[in-house]
């Protein structure tokens, strides 16, 4: 994306004593493994221990929206695979991307000024439209 500066998912470094993962029970489809195993990951990860710069954890917290706890952790909860592992590698992995996301800075936009030209076309279209107006109204036939 042009304007845009930032890092990739899979360059983000999370230390893992600033996570915590909780398994539970999943739902869905899976059959009598849904109520025997819990393949749901929950994932907590303590944004404070991960380093941003506050411009990037202001960031965060716009961008994790209901996400993020009141005590500064991040919560994910994964649950879209049958399997632990899987459940537990797509909540890193949608960490890492939330984390990589806060790091983007958007480019300042720089106001401009229309052309002369494009002053020339929008008054050429206003009399235009002038003359169509007041082409409306009584006829008179004498």
């Amino acid at each position: 994306m042009a304007g845009l500066r930032g890092v990739r998912p899979e360059d983000v470094a999370i230390p893992e004593d600033a996570l915590s993962e909780r398994f539970l029970a999943a739902t869905g489809p899976g059959g009598q493994n849904v109520n025997k195993v819990a393949t749901a990951c929950q994932l907590r990860c303590d944004v404070f221990r991960l380093g941003l710069n506050p411009d990037a954890y202001q960031r965060l917290k716009v961008i994790a929206g209901s996400k993020m706890t009141a005590g500064g952790e991040l919560l994910i909860t994964a649950r879209r695979y049958r399997t632990q592992e899987a459940n537990r590698e797509d909540a890193r992995r949608r960490l890492a991307e939330l984390i990589a996301e806060a790091h983007i800075v958007q480019a300042k936009r720089r106001p401009t000024k229309p052309s002369r030209a494009a002053k020339a076309k929008r008054v050429d279209q206003k009399k235009g439209r002038s003359a169509v107006k007041q082409g409306r109204g009584k006829v008179n036939w004498e």
